[in-house]
């Protein structure tokens, strides 16, 4: 972070009421803590090709540590921190990290946090260290082994504490093998199972934008949701799935593609498709930095990324709803109980440039199953929608509108790094105060009008299910 005293940053931040926050990257497998403990100088990272990781080790000030978490507190943030997992080991020929993690430094930091007084949520243990590694590797025996020894270290220091932070790990690339392997080994003492997503490939890719707006493209993402999810399922584990890190297209992203509106068409669709298989918590690359920022890197000011995210925070529970979509792959469909208020939410998402789709809600029932179904204008299809389990009702009339979320690009263009809501421009004003985001009101009986490269949010509070009651 750079001036954590922006007011923009700090209502940026407050406006999640509360947003979870994650210290942690590539860099974090090389800094000390400079708690007193350690023989090394307490020196900043310096630029180095020929050391892991192309920068020499770099050291965590204590006054730092200390301003970083007055800031937390004051915007309500909640806290991941990770640990560095190499401390203690050596790196063999063969490119692996071998040896135990020696946990005494990252020890010193939490209890000094604890004497403190600050509220971390979790600590994480490692980043992308898991099956092949970004620059280094762990056999994931010795990672199981390393992730008791930290569930060890937090209990012993957090002991007589009500409530304890959870341990989390490993922030890697999912390998099934690696992951099973891990997760059967730490059960008790792991709580979040983290995997990164930058499925879209190199930053410098030109073709980034064909890949968004590439419904089977997205589609491929939908195997390690899966494949984690049954992992989790099949084993003595309590411990839930989150991405512990999404930038989309590594190495900073892409300007004017990963900050710009046409990204949130891959977020948005990350954020659906991770719920669906039961992903508990989407940390996205990054709150600043690089190309994929929510908030751009120089002024904070948000970038169209940051409303998608705060809308799917404000409208979308917990509770997913199965959701069906058959018809032109270029709607991509979710649905979910609304959060805080009845009914339920759907987001509409129109990869196509070209066609406008009016989506006509309404039931079918059998003897089976209820379903919501979409009739397309152009005499397209009917097309099923949501799967609803028998049972459900639909109390038309109690409310006789919706309200509609619309999204678009300022001009229609994909590149642009503002966004419309409902055809108003989203902007900070002069006093950095994050905009209301307003709804406008539908008839009910009206269909949803899904524009060409848009988004919609529609709260449906008429529409009632068991899930969400």
């Amino acid at each position: 972070m750079q001036d954590i005293n922006n007011n923009i940053l700090l209502n940026a931040v407050k406006a999640f009421s509360p947003l979870k926050l994650r210290l942690g990257g590539t860099l974090q497998d090389k800094v000390i803590y400079d708690v007193g403990d350690s023989n090394h100088p307490c020196t900043q990272f310096i630029k180095n090709d020929s050391q892991l990781f192309s920068f020499s080790q770099g050291c965590l000030p204590m006054p730092r540590w200390d301003e970083l978490n007055r800031f937390f507190k004051q915007a309500g943030a909640v806290i991941i921190f990770g640990l560095n997992a190499l401390d203690g080991r050596t790196i063999a020929s063969d490119g692996s990290a071998v040896g135990a993690w020696n946990s005494t430094n990252a020890a010193s930091l939490i209890r000094y946090s604890v004497n403190k007084g600050y509220n971390i949520y979790a600590w994480e243990l490692g980043n992308e260290l898991s099956g092949d590694g970004v620059g280094t590797r762990v056999a994931a025996a010795q990672y199981a082994s390393d992730v008791i020894e930290l569930h060890s270290v937090v209990q012993d220091i957090y002991r007589g504490f009500k409530s304890k932070p959870q341990i989390i790990a490993p922030g890697g690339f999912f390998d099934g093998k690696w992951y099973k392997e891990l997760v059967d080994k730490t059960s008790g003492s792991l709580d979040i199972v983290t995997h990164h997503i930058y499925n879209l490939g190199p930053g410098v890719d030109s073709h980034l934008v064909e890949k968004i707006l590439n419904p089977s493209y997205l589609d491929g993402e939908m195997n390690t949701f899966s494949d984690l999810k049954n992992i989790l399922d099949r084993s003595a584990t309590s411990a839930t799935a989150w991405v512990g890190e999404a930038g989309g297209a590594y190495n900073s992203g892409h300007n004017h593609v990963t900050n710009a509106f046409v990204f949130s068409f891959w977020y948005l669709d990350q954020l659906g498709m991770a719920s669906k298989y039961g992903t508990k918590t989407y940390c996205r690359q990054t709150l600043i930095g690089g190309n994929y920022g929510l908030l751009d890197t120089t002024t904070f000011v948000p970038n169209p990324d940051y409303y998608s995210a705060l809308l799917w925070n404000q409208l979308m529970g917990r509770n997913v709803l199965s959701t069906n979509f058959t018809g032109t792959k270029k709607i991509r469909a979710y649905g979910h109980c609304a959060k805080e208020s009845e009914g339920i939410v759907v987001l509409l998402i129109n990869l196509d440039g070209n066609t406008t789709v009016n989506v006509h809600l309404t039931t079918e029932t059998t003897a089976s199953k209820r379903t919501w179904t979409l009739n397309h204008e152009h005499k397209s299809p009917r097309t099923r929608f949501a799967r609803i389990p028998r049972g459900s009702r639909q109390t038309v009339g109690t409310q006789s509108t919706r309200e509609e979320y619309h999204l678009t690009a300022k001009d229609g263009d994909l590149h642009s790094q503002t966004m419309l809501l409902n055809g108003r421009i989203l902007a900070v004003n002069s006093s950095g105060n994050i905009p209301l985001l307003e709804p406008i009101s539908v008839n009910h009986v009206e269909p949803i009008r899904v524009a060409p490269f848009s988004v919609v949010f529609a709260h449906i509070p008429s529409i009632r299910v068991p899930a969400c009651i």
